[in-house]
């Protein structure tokens, strides 16, 4: 659950941008520093993802562990998250108001944290006094009865329509708590109309609730209700990249090591390797060489330090979960998906064989920028001439 953070640090405009990416020497902390303070802290709601960024920084400045490492033992495990990853800046601190991947169910077991007040299993993780206070209104941010995003903000919780709140995730990742009706609802989406996501739970699910202010009482168990959901849940899937297992030209192509050539060309090699049940992509950028193993035509599931979504933001050799697939869609052109597990995020690679070249192309189906990106051309190295 990857998300950008809204604050009242006292800085006029959103501090994640550029100016942290470009920094050569991947000092995000210094980047922050120096934007000026325009208003008093406390005093003016602003989308500032920078801000959740120090709070990550000063807990590895004090601790000496990462944001990660530290809530591992007082957070994750208590509530049975296992495999969470976080992001990291250039110089290795995680980065705080993104970049978190769980699982669906682990944005659940958090949101029944906050809506039985911070006690897990009888064991108090929370104080009381902190979940009311960071679930509560703190700033103001514009007043619509239409918009989830104008109903205040707490630390680091959305206030909801419908005395809700929820912890936000970028392109419909929710954790929305509704403490009158007792219950949570967990989303992992990739849509870029967030609000209409949220109102699906305001039309279909809040009127199933009880809506009195009264928890409700449970429901007698419906088997025939509970059967046809199981039946629509194992139905559900995401399609593998379509195609043939192979073709004619992955005896060629197997083994080949392609160079891409420009300074800013995010990739700088690329090499292919056809096996019999599954294909293993590597590839080369400036954090170092990552593999990908597809299933053909089917999805495995694994882990990659290869970040194709912004390679320029993230350090070290971070291990992102991962599903990929692969096929041929036609005899020259070699289709990847791959979908990053706990993020909104699919990402498919086009690779056209040609004349010792390859040609990629890119898309994403969510982005706060665009969805298909420049094409990339590497070509197979030159051998030296002995003589």
């Amino acid at each position: 659950m990857s998300s950008a953070r809204g604050c009242a640090a006292g800085s006029s405009a959103a501090t994640i941008s550029s100016a942290f990416w470009k920094r050569r020497d991947g000092d995000w902390a210094r980047a922050f520093l120096a934007r000026p303070v325009a208003f008093a802290p406390g005093t003016h709601f602003l989308y500032n993802t920078g801000a959740s960024y120090m709070l990550s920084a000063i807990i590895q400045r004090v601790t000496g562990q990462t944001l990660l490492e530290y809530l591992r033992p007082r957070l994750f495990e208590p509530l049975g998250i296992e495999g969470a990853t976080w992001e990291t800046c250039p110089r290795g601190v995680n980065t705080g108001g993104f970049g978190l991947s769980i699982k669906t169910e682990d944005i659940a077991r958090f949101g029944q944290l906050y809506l039985q007040r911070g006690v897990w299993q009888g064991q108090r993780l929370l104080p009381e006094t902190w979940v009311a206070e960071a679930s509560a209104a703190q700033v103001s941010n514009a007043t619509n009865t239409e918009v989830d995003w104008q109903q205040g903000y707490g630390y680091q919780f959305w206030r909801c329509r419908h005395g809700a709140y929820r912890g936000d995730g970028a392109f419909g990742q929710f954790c929305v708590i509704l403490p009158d009706q007792d219950a949570v609802v967990a989303i992992t989406a990739g849509s870029p109309n967030m609000q209409a996501v949220l109102n699906l739970i305001w039309t279909h699910l809040l009127p199933a609730m009880s809506a009195s202010g009264v928890a409700p009482a449970p429901r007698a168990e419906d088997a025939v209700a509970q059967e046809a959901l199981a039946r629509k849940l194992g139905s559900l899937a995401l399609s593998s990249a379509q195609g043939q297992p192979s073709s004619p030209a992955a005896s060629k192509v197997r083994g080949q090591r392609y160079h891409f050539i420009g300074k800013r060309a995010p990739l700088q090699a690329i090499a292919f390797d056809f096996g019999r049940d599954e294909d293993i992509v590597t590839v080369q950028d400036a954090r170092g060489e990552h593999r990908v193993i597809c299933g053909r035509g089917a999805w495995v599931a694994g882990e990659t330090t290869w970040n194709p979504l912004d390679p320029r933001r993230t350090a070290g050799a971070t291990r992102l979960p991962v599903a990929a697939s692969g096929a041929w869609t036609t005899d020259d052109t070699y289709e990847l998906r791959l979908c990053f597990t706990g993020t909104p995020h699919c990402v498919t690679v086009s690779c056209h064989f040609v004349a010792g070249k390859v040609k990629l192309k890119f898309r994403i189906n969510v982005s706060f920028g665009p969805t298909e990106f420049p094409q990339l051309i590497g070509q197979i190295a030159k051998t030296p001439d002995p003589g």
